[in-house]
């Protein structure tokens, strides 16, 4: 088998494969031996069949399957000892010559391949960025506390209804004033003040007292929707919309709050454990503090990432690719993909494979790996911080530990947790590289500047 190159630019070139009967006949012949063991075919006991009969009946498709894998295997072998750097995966040329496998016996296939440009793109001291740190607002910290608090509360029983309320009470349909006979009752309707939506028919709740009885429109209370009416009186979707203007009274007969617990001993031990050395309000908003910044790190890691990928791609300059042989690499790759979605998208997606080569080379030239520990701990880091965009400061390990490898298990979100180490591990070359000014931020600074990014 003969493997041969030809270079039709600095960035593509065409890689022949020529293929003789010597290089697959005799696994040919294996391959239908196998088959013949195993035939069931009328007329014959099993694996007893003719070879030439087998033959006959798939002697081409066994053939083509093992010329084909005799050409990918030189194929990427030639590629691999020639050391040769490519994008994407080699493809068959355009207007390929046809064969007739049934009788021919020698071949040649040729295959397009994208080669990867030089690209000189180094860090120097000379090089300067900046880095954002996020620091929590005391406004923030207070939210959290409040949260903390309310999430260590118990239910109570009130006798006026406020805004956060649950309210429990009777619902009957009215007419003319009076209670229809035949009409709407339900004994058990509960309505949450706060996520009612008109402010007026709300205001009708807010200050009632245990035991008394209002009168509303529930269909302007949730401004028609109709999951929300027919939830409240426990009826079916459909009887909804005759309601638009029917007034209902409403007898209040429980009011349900959330009592929030205090800033106490008892409130460190739960939310914290025994032996826990948060015992005071300094020492929960210094905890706090830490999340904050743990969580925001991430953040501005990206940020500094996405300018350091600016600066890289300026130091790189304009590099030529081959786009129209990338573009035919991205629609085999991707079946649906889209001619005019690729003209359109191109530049960006120049821009990514030139950032990832230079990222690629500034990894290896540090001796930079990602191993599993690597990705075992930033998974554990997008975990914790998911759960804390919640609220969730104080999740149990295990917990972390099992959603982290559940997002590990899926392809996709695997590949995008590796690029994130690699970049987070690039950053971090970078610091030592460039000259880096550290700047705090509040979260809506920071989110200006974002803003800010994405409009450039």
């Amino acid at each position: 088998m003969a493997v041969s190159i030809k270079q039709t630019s600095d960035v593509a070139a065409v890689i022949t494969v020529q293929v003789s009967a010597a290089d697959y006949q005799p696994q040919v012949d294996k391959a239908l031996k196998n088959y013949q063991k195993n035939a069931s075919i009328p007329g014959f006991r099993k694996g007893h069949a003719p070879l030439g009969l087998i033959k006959k009946q798939v002697g081409t498709s066994v053939k083509v399957e093992e010329i084909n894998r005799a050409v990918v295997s030189a194929l990427f072998g030639y590629i691999d000892e020639e050391k040769l750097q490519i994008l994407g995966n080699p493809l068959p040329v355009e207007d390929a010559e046809e064969y007739d496998f049934a009788t021919e016996e020698n071949f040649e296939f040729s295959y397009d391949v994208a080669l990867a440009p030089k690209i000189e793109a180094k860090l120097e001291k000379k090089d300067k960025l900046t880095y954002y740190r996020i620091v929590a607002t005391k406004e923030m910290e207070d939210e959290q506390i409040k949260r903390m608090l309310e999430n260590a509360g118990k239910q109570i029983e009130a006798d006026t209804v406020e805004d956060n309320d649950v309210v429990y009470g009777r619902a009957l349909e009215l007419a003319d004033g009076q209670p229809k006979e035949g009409g709407i009752e339900a004994a058990q309707a509960l309505i949450l003040p706060r996520f009612t939506k008109s402010e007026a028919e709300k205001a009708k709740l807010i200050g009632a007292k245990l035991g008394d009885t209002i009168t509303f429109e529930p269909f302007a209370l949730y401004d028609g929707q109709a999951p929300e009416i027919a939830s409240l009186l426990q009826i079916e979707k459909e009887a909804v919309p005759a309601l638009d203007g029917v007034a209902f009274s409403y007898q209040i007969t429980k009011i349900s709050r959330r009592e929030a617990a205090e800033l106490n001993d008892a409130f460190f031990t739960e939310a914290f454990g025994e032996g826990s050395d948060i015992r005071s309000e300094e020492a929960l908003r210094k905890n706090i503090q830490e999340s904050f910044a743990e969580q925001f790190a991430t953040e501005s890691d990206f940020k500094f990432t996405r300018d350091l990928r600016a600066l890289l791609l300026k130091k790189a300059g304009k590099i030529a690719y081959d786009e129209a042989l990338l573009k035919r690499i991205f629609l085999a790759r991707n079946a649906e993909a889209k001619v005019e979605d690729l003209d359109r998208d191109m530049p960006q997606i120049i821009d990514d494979i030139t950032f990832d080569r230079i990222k690629g080379q500034l990894l290896e030239a540090a001796g930079v790996q990602i191993s599993d520990e690597d990705l075992n701990k930033f998974a554990l880091i997008v975990a914790k911080n998911q759960f804390a965009m919640y609220g969730m400061t104080s999740v149990p390990d295990e917990l972390l530990e099992n959603y982290a490898q559940s997002m590990l298990k899926d392809g996709r979100t695997k590949e995008n947790l590796i690029d994130r180490v690699a970049d987070s591990k690039l950053a971090a070359i970078a610091k030592e590289a460039i000259t880096v000014t550290e700047k705090e931020v509040s979260p809506e600074e920071f989110n200006k500047l974002m803003s800010e990014d994405t409009k450039a």
